[in-house]
């Protein structure tokens, strides 16, 4: 089941929040950022610094697409 994380970089605009200083605050890695703005699979433990960062909880910063295969079924 994809994942797209715009919610997260919409709390992050209305917090203007840049990305180099969600990476400090959170502690992940730049490689995390690239992998976020791809809608790529991040580990738990990446999303729970996030949302300790944002102060926040899971469904504030992503959300399950369903798999475009999954629709002809």
């Amino acid at each position: 089941m994809p994942v797209c994380y715009d919610k997260l970089f919409h709390l992050m605009i209305d917090r203007h929040m840049t990305n180099a200083q969600l990476m400090t605050k959170a502690g992940v890695s730049a490689n995390i950022i690239t992998r976020l703005k791809k809608n790529e699979y991040i580990s738990l433990e990446s999303i729970e610094k996030l949302c300790f960062a944002m102060e926040c909880s899971v469904d504030d910063i992503l959300v399950f697409r369903e798999n475009e295969n999954d629709k002809s079924k």
